[in-house]
């Protein structure tokens, strides 16, 4: 079992490195899918397979996949998701500076205590 205690230097930058990741590739597969003029059915994820945008999102996956693994291996996991969960947060905030999705009252409420959360875990260790 991976030592508790405060977050190294090496952990922080796993963490930072799986949001980057994690946003990059959720706000890449909204581009891939975010155009409705596609049509529906197979002719929609033909649309979306033919678009880079879709396999930016995939690999952006792949890395992200081996970065989670790395990261969890250095810390409990209880701890390792909930520090992940920030995630959420970043997304939610890209998509509404990229695509102007709507942050309501309680969505922002929800962003700010998911943040206290992940800020509690991170500092308490």
């Amino acid at each position: 079992m991976p030592a508790s205690g405060p977050i190294s230097a090496l952990v922080a930058g796993l963490w930072l490195f799986n949001v980057i990741l994690d946003t990059g590739g959720q706000l890449a597969f909204k581009a891939a899918a975010g155009d409705h003029a596609a049509g529906d059915g197979l002719a929609r994820w033909k649309y979306m397979a033919a678009r880079p945008w879709l396999w930016l999102g995939v690999g952006c996956y792949i890395v992200e996949f081996l970065v989670w693994i790395a990261f969890l291996s250095l810390l409990p996991l209880s701890e390792g998701v909930l520090l992940g969960s920030i995630n959420i947060v970043a997304i939610m905030v890209a998509g509404r500076f990229l695509f102007g999705e709507k942050l309501t009252r309680l969505r922002v409420a929800g962003i700010l205590l998911v943040t206290l959360g992940v800020a509690i875990v991170g500092l308490a260790g």
